[in-house]
């Protein structure tokens, strides 16, 4: 049998190992069946080179580490499987709309009419709240990793799973969905944090039909605040505009101006790639005028709580004005974000920091810069995003101090932590 180079391609597109998607499966069947899958790497080996078509766990696993039904992922089913009779485009459309969640279900034990249903309440939305703030700090630490990505989608899936087999409530199945929009939104982020921007905007298709289905204005917020800074990571920034003001135009920006300072400020941020530095002003000065507005102890979300402040604030600016070229406006915004950032954010301040080595060698202050650059802890340097801002770096410095000592210290710190070529 010839290898599942469809499988191998998708594995690559995420960066995993073989080690790494046994692991991840392992998750997934945990959250489907409530008891951890025993797959190895060579399980894996085995479904790339041997098996035509996966068990039923290890297959609905697979589907929701990738986002994609196993047909798509390479797998051929047997002649005497039921296949559904619809078109692969109608399926793919199906699944990214979870339509397909309902096969989260087939893959569960089954529920006779003579035994107990187990009655799903509040606390059980209260526990998976616990494991999303426990994902949102992995990601404000670390972020971009595929790992995170993951394990945010097996935690979607056992949301998914308490719907399909649990008796509830209809408030109690809105938050269902709405916990699983969450978690399958965090997938979102640590995706395009990871620029794996292909896996984001499976994840966007399938988080906005869940956000649909709960009626959660915060987690739509989110999501299409998300699907902006996407398209202006991509370059797009007409798309980026439309998503962010889907976000912008929802009920909670009123009723709640913290929503309405985000959007603002994400907004100033897409205006930058225009470099339109009128527009930034702007949106930054009904971005800060929104949150002086908002009422600090007000209740909201752990995703929103946990990162939104006059750092981020500050942050978003810089990024705007590094976009526009205005490396005065940006260095001095990078400085107060960086003043006021929380320790916990080291994700934020990797960024902040290279955003401000960035505008410091905007204004030909080359030494300070590469000081500046060259203070990144190694761990947040290997984040996918820091690396590209990095190597953007380096490629700058070349073009404007080729041979100096500063540009060969660089050299030598570029070689040590691999910046070799650019990344988006």
């Amino acid at each position: 049998m010839e290898a599942n180079r469809v499988l191998l391609d998708r594995m690559g597109e995420l960066d995993l190992t073989q080690d790494e998607l046994a692991e991840a499966c392992n998750e997934a069947i945990e959250s489907l069946t409530g008891t951890r899958g025993s797959m190895s790497a060579r399980t894996v080996y085995n479904l790339v080179y041997r098996t035509r078509w996966p068990r039923t766990k290890q297959r609905m696993a697979l589907e929701i580490v990738f986002g994609l039904p196993a047909v798509e992922l390479g797998f051929t089913p047997r002649t005497n499987t039921p296949v559904e009779s619809e078109d692969p485009d109608v399926h793919r459309r199906a699944f990214g709309t979870l339509t397909a969640s309902l096969a989260i279900g087939a893959a569960l034990p089954a529920t006779t009419a003579g035994a107990t249903v187990h009655r799903v309440g509040a606390s059980d939305v209260t526990r998976l709240h616990r494991k999303f703030a426990e994902i949102v700090a992995k990601d404000h630490r670390q972020g971009g990793r595929a790992s995170i990505e993951h394990q945010a989608l097996a935690l979607a899936g056992e949301a998914l799973g308490l719907v399909q087999t649990g008796s509830s409530s209809q408030r109690v199945k809105s938050m269902l969905f709405a916990t699983a929009a969450s978690f399958t939104s965090s997938a979102m982020w640590a995706a395009i944090d990871g620029r794996r921007f292909d896996a984001a905007q499976r994840h966007f298709d399938r988080a906005t039909a869940l956000a649909g289905m709960s009626g959660d204005q915060a987690i739509q917020f989110r999501i299409w605040s998300h699907a902006g800074s996407m398209y202006r990571h991509l370059g797009r920034p007409v798309d980026a505009l439309a998503a962010n003001d889907a976000a912008r135009h929802l009920r909670i920006t009123r009723t709640d101006p913290m929503f309405a300072a985000l959007g603002h400020a994400r907004q100033a941020a897409i205006h930058g790639v225009g470099r339109d530095t009128r527009a930034i002003e702007r949106c930054m000065d009904l971005a800060i005028d929104a949150y002086d507005r908002a009422e600090p102890e007000a209740p909201r979300p752990v995703w929103l709580t946990a990162f939104f402040d006059r750092a981020e604030l500050h942050s978003l600016a810089t990024a705007a004005h590094l976009a526009a070229h205005d490396y005065e406006a940006a260095e001095g915004h990078a400085h107060k974000s960086l003043a006021l950032l929380r320790a916990p954010l080291t994700r934020s301040r990797a960024i902040t920091t290279t955003r401000l080595a960035r505008a410091q060698l905007g204004q030909g202050d080359i030494g300070p810069a590469v000081r500046t650059a060259m203070s990144m802890p190694d761990p947040q340097a290997a984040h996918p995003r820091v690396h590209g801002m990095l190597t953007t770096f380096g490629q700058n410095l070349e073009r404007i101090a080729a041979g100096s000592s500063h540009a060969r210290l660089w050299a030598g710190y570029a070689h040590d932590h691999h910046l070799k070529g650019p990344l988006r």
